[in-house]
């Protein structure tokens, strides 16, 4: 009897608010999607914490889901991959799989105080926000695992010794994941990619290892911490639903993306808007330090090929914004709600909502600022309101672009765009605007799986090279600017003057 060859990669996407399980054919083209959202935590202002255990059930489930709506068995799939949202920090029991403390979200600030304090010249080595970022690519900030890493041993009792003793390990949420999916405590794989690793503070981007003085620094006991491998390789078999079916692919969620835009060459970037919103540029296998507020980060790396970086404008806040409305203010019943209403105005009547709800991240890096709402008449009304919050994510990515542009020199032609709000057709049509020049959208949006799945075909042979994933990538729609370059000016200038009215608001010098 001919042996049936797998014409499918199965990808799990960890994101923020929600996991889904999504399944690929050869083509890159979707054949089944499920999805499960999981409760955010809020225990102080400021606080962002998640369960992992409810994250590790809810891809359960949605594993299931796509299986059953694809009616495809396990003979059908040629690997899994895995990609998540970074930073997001896990501690759990190595011999029970329990978790000795909630996730704390990337988004969360309760370490500010720990950042401030290694960033004092005291301390013994310079100091400064930037005083790990020769090694890491990255500033000192409560975006960042590291701090949160040593929050969690200093406040949860021996928990220090015990990871010492490599009884409590760490990861980022792909680290979990992939470790359940590969048996946890009876034998799971305890592994991260270079992707995710170059998201800790940890890991030094010349040696794609855990940097030894950082971990000193921080008193993180090296036993605790993950092996760091390719994003693209096999690390494992699963067990249990997927079980045999080797787990091949593993990138944080916007290398994903870069990866499934097909973003190879250097001088290519992506922006993707989900909860947040983070554009990523190409630079090839030699690391570029920023001057400009982005950061510097690994952007894939493919078997025993050369490490591939990209500098990085990140953004805590986009999408999450949309949720705030709906959820915390009740001007929408739904997400996709807001470009209608945001379409009952012309303009945003002269406000501007500046949500550092989180501080601001790229490329102020600035903890104490907080979310402002400046330029308030009686005459703004809920439309004005919603157009503000579509409006500040456009804002926002160009001061991100023009860092980019500042950094490498190359000055961006048009820009890939993928994410749940590349739909909204006022968006996007604002972000050609106001970064003048065109905004492209690809036939398949999901990019953050779709890189993933690539990442595991690649590692399995599915697919053999990446031009054979350039291949799949196609173009669905494409906005023009529409917007006089004065008017454009003047608005991007109005938001500039209300950035600067969100600093300083907090006290970050204590806990």
């Amino acid at each position: 009897m001919e042996q049936r060859m797998p014409n499918y990669v199965l990808a799990i996407d960890q994101g923020t608010t929600s996991t889904r399980c999504m399944i690929f054919d050869h083509a890159g083209q979707a054949i089944a999607l499920d999805q499960k959202e999981h409760k955010q935590i809020y225990p102080r202002p400021g606080w962002v914490e998640h369960n992992p255990t409810e994250i590790w059930e809810a891809t359960q489930a949605v594993i299931a889901g796509a299986l059953q709506r694809s009616r495809l068995d396990l003979k059908d799939l040629a690997a899994v991959g895995v990609t998540n949202q970074r930073e997001t920090t896990v501690l759990w029991e190595k011999a029970s799989g329990e978790p000795i403390h909630n996730a704390i979200v990337w988004q969360d600030t309760r370490t500010a105080s720990i950042c401030n304090e290694l960033a004092r010249p005291s301390t013994g080595s310079g100091g400064g926000q930037d005083r790990f970022r020769l090694q890491t690519g990255l500033p000192l900030a409560t975006y960042f695992s590291g701090p949160k890493i040593k929050w969690i041993l200093d406040n949860v009792p021996g928990a220090r010794n015990r990871a010492a003793q490599g009884e409590i390990i760490f990861g980022t949420l792909d680290t979990w994941l992939i470790w359940n999916l590969t048996g946890g405590s009876r034998g799971g794989v305890h592994i991260t990619d270079v992707s995710n690793a170059s998201r800790t503070l940890l890991m030094n981007l010349e040696t794609l290892d855990w940097d030894a003085d950082i971990l000193k620094t921080l008193d993180i006991p090296r036993a605790m911490l993950p092996a760091i491998q390719p994003s693209s390789a096999v690390y494992g078999n699963a067990v249990g639903a997927l079980s045999g079916l080797p787990v091949a692919g593993d990138l944080g969620d916007q290398h994903a993306a870069l990866f499934g835009q097909t973003c190879f060459a250097p001088g290519e970037a992506k922006n993707t808007y989900g909860t947040g919103c983070f554009m990523l540029l190409n630079t090839g296998t030699t690391p570029v330090q920023s001057k400009n507020g982005l950061l510097t980060t690994l952007g894939y790396k493919i078997g025993n090929e050369k490490a591939v970086y990209a500098l990085e404008g990140s953004i805590a806040i986009t999408g999450a914004l949309v949720q705030w409305l709906r959820d915390n203010l009740g001007l929408i019943q739904k997400s996709s709600d807001i470009e209608m209403l945001a379409n009952t105005v012309e303009d945003n009547g002269g406000i501007y909502f500046v949500p550092a709800f989180s501080g601001l991240y790229a490329p102020y890096w600035r903890d104490d600022a907080r979310g402002a709402i400046v330029g308030l008449t009686r005459y703004v009304n809920k439309g004005h309101l919603a157009r503000a919050t579509l409006e500040a994510t456009a804002y926002q990515t160009r001061e991100v672009l023009e860092a980019m542009n500042k950094d490498s020199g190359v000055n961006l032609t048009a820009l890939k765009v993928d994410g749940g709000m590349v739909y909204n057709e006022l968006l996007m049509q604002f972000q050609a605007d106001i970064l003048g020049v065109p905004v492209i959208r690809p036939t398949i949006a999901e990019t953050t799986s779709l890189g993933a799945a690539y990442a595991a075909g690649l590692a399995v042979g599915f697919w053999n090279k990446v031009e054979d994933l350039r291949a799949n990538w196609g173009q669905d729609k494409a906005w023009t600017p529409t917007l006089p370059g004065a008017e454009r000016e003047r608005l991007y200038q109005g938001w500039l003057k209300a950035v600067t009215r969100t600093f300083d608001w907090v006290d970050t010098s204590s806990p």
